[in-house]
């Protein structure tokens, strides 16, 4: 059966499932160049213009009825099949793609979402934890919900019926606020939208431990120390209370460190209140973990809650956000359709589009070139086969420079005009990831988790190396695209690592076509863009 999994709120996307398996996936912005873009109309034309006349099932998902009943319409008109919406099921999307990326017969999912689903204009979804195996499927251990304009006995009444609905299940509902929206707090702060958490990761690593605020108490925020306003695009935002009063144009590189200190406060109490939650409900017999949701792209907390529990096997979805729905929402229906227990042979990654053709015409190279381009302190763009689908880039849209150059974070920031406080991640071999302490894991595929630069190496790989001696990495072996070119370049550096960022500048989505690839290195300070495919590159006079 070929289902058409949709997700058409913030970072919308589309996905096909055949038999279980992903045959097509697009992310609308790619498509529109506008980030967190909804409504995923031009995903959906090109699914009609390639399956039309074969998709037997279509699926809806959104944490709001509001935004997808226009796309069901079009649906129903075009695919002549059966359409289902699942607006009730929002965390369960994410908890089902996680759990079947895993590789886990059995586990615990832990979904922390700044809004899951809209129940009315009541109360949204939270946190959610899950026991999850391919017999039983989904069973709801705990769920906390943050409550919106609604009296005590409209809530007791609203908690009455979902207690009915998960009877094997603690329900929380004591704030107007979530975990992850407390980490938006720092973001907002800042003036940064607020599902731009990752500026809030990277700034809070400048901070200092201070006494400060207790945020949450037992994993429920603290409702005096926020204020909802609304920000841009009419997304809700959550504020402190306590410097509502604050500039944000205050932040800058000369003037950061109240907000760091804030953000460090934020990153380490919104991380333990997680971690809490896992160790509420891990159980003895219980050694596998999930963790997806907007806060599973936290590959700092990822890293504490290995550190907290090093005897548990985690698993970090890389398509953690609502991105990664559609996909979910397939699979959800997938199984309900199939009536089998059968476990997908899923890879831990998923890639978007279809594949561009090289141009003949471009001029050919070996790798050794690339190799010595990179000793020449040149920057190199990697455009090969089809774009990451989610937020890392992993070898296929990637910018490479040489990380033993102390000034190489101010370098690639200035041709990806990011903010001077964002680290760097790196790739590197995965026999060379003695380098890092890697707590206990001997590999890191996905860069779902930061590790720390070992004491000896921070001087040799400075470009790299964050302000609190970390770094995200992506370990690779034989079967990567880029391990012989490391390979090459530890045979004469003695390392096989290099930075390693996506390939897009500040404020746009991912490099999706050649044509977009070819913009960014005419307007950028960007030297070299490689088809390592083809042998190819572009060099800019």
């Amino acid at each position: 059966m070929r289902i058409l999994g949709i997700s058409p709120a913030h970072d919308s996307t589309v996905c096909v499932l055949n038999n279980g398996q992903i045959e097509r996936f697009y992310k609308e912005e790619r498509l529109t160049r506008v980030k967190r873009e909804r409504d995923p109309w031009l995903s959906l034309l090109k699914i009609y213009e390639e399956f039309n006349n074969s998709i037997d099932y279509v699926v809806i998902g959104s944490p709001s009825p509001d935004s997808f009943w226009n796309i069901g319409r079009w649906c129903k008109r075009v695919f002549k099949c059966p359409i289902e919406y699942v607006c009730d099921e929002h965390h369960k999307q994410h908890a089902a793609l996680a759990f079947c990326n895993s590789g886990f017969n059995e586990a615990l999912v832990l979904v922390a979402d700044r809004c899951g689903t809209n129940y009315g204009e009541a109360i949204r979804e939270a946190e959610t934890m899950y026991h999850c195996d391919y017999s039983n499927g989904f069973t709801e251990l705990y769920k906390s919900y943050w409550k919106m304009d609604i009296n005590d006995e409209s809530l007791n009444e609203l908690l009455n019926n979902l207690q009915k609905k998960y009877p094997h299940c603690d329900l929380v509902c004591e704030s107007q606020y979530s975990i992850t929206k407390v980490y938006e707090s720092a973001t907002t702060l800042i003036g940064e939208h607020p599902l731009e958490g990752g500026k809030t990761m990277g700034l809070s690593s400048y901070g200092i431990d201070t006494d400060s605020s207790k945020l949450i108490m037992d994993s429920i925020p603290n409702d005096r120390y926020f204020y909802h306003i609304t920000s841009r695009e009419d997304f809700p935002t959550t504020i402190n209370r306590e410097h509502i009063d604050i500039d944000s144009n205050s932040f800058n590189q000369e003037s950061y460190q109240f907000f760091a200190d804030y953000a460090y406060q934020v990153q380490k109490q919104t991380q333990e209140s997680v971690a809490d939650l896992i160790e509420k409900y891990i159980k003895p017999s219980t050694k596998n973990i999930c963790i997806t949701g907007g806060y599973g792209l936290n590959v700092v907390a990822n890293s504490y809650y290995k550190k907290r529990f090093p005897d548990l096997n985690f698993f970090f979805e890389p398509l953690a956000d609502d991105s990664g729905n559609s996909i979910g929402s397939a699979l959800l229906m997938h199984y309900r359709f199939a009536k089998t227990n059968t476990k997908l042979n899923y890879k831990n990654t998923f890639f978007h589009g279809v594949k561009e053709n090289i141009p003949k015409e471009y001029e050919h190279c070996n790798e050794d070139f690339i190799v010595d381009s990179l000793l020449d302190q040149k920057s190199i763009a990697v455009y090969h086969g089809l774009a990451e689908a989610g937020p890392r880039s992993l070898g296929n849209r990637s910018i490479l420079f040489d990380c033993r150059n102390k000034d190489a974070k101010s370098i690639v920031n200035k041709i990806k005009n990011r903010e001077w406080y964002r680290p760097f991640a790196a790739i590197v071999l995965e026999e060379d990831s003695y380098i890092f302490d890697m707590i206990g894991v001997n590999k890191s595929e996905y860069m779902t988790m930061s590790f720390s630069v070992k004491e000896e190496y921070r001087d040799v790989v400075p470009g790299i190396v964050h302000v609190d001696g970390t770094c995200r990495i992506q370990t690779i072996s034989s079967n990567h695209l880029l391990y012989s070119l490391l390979s090459k370049l530890k045979k004469k550096t003695g390392y096989g690592i290099l930075l390693n960022t996506s390939f897009n500048v500040a404020g746009e989505p991912l490099v999706e076509t050649i044509q977009e690839a070819r913009k960014v290195l005419l307007e950028t300070d960007l030297n070299i863009l490689w088809f390592p495919e083809t042998d190819q590159f572009i060099m800019d006079i």
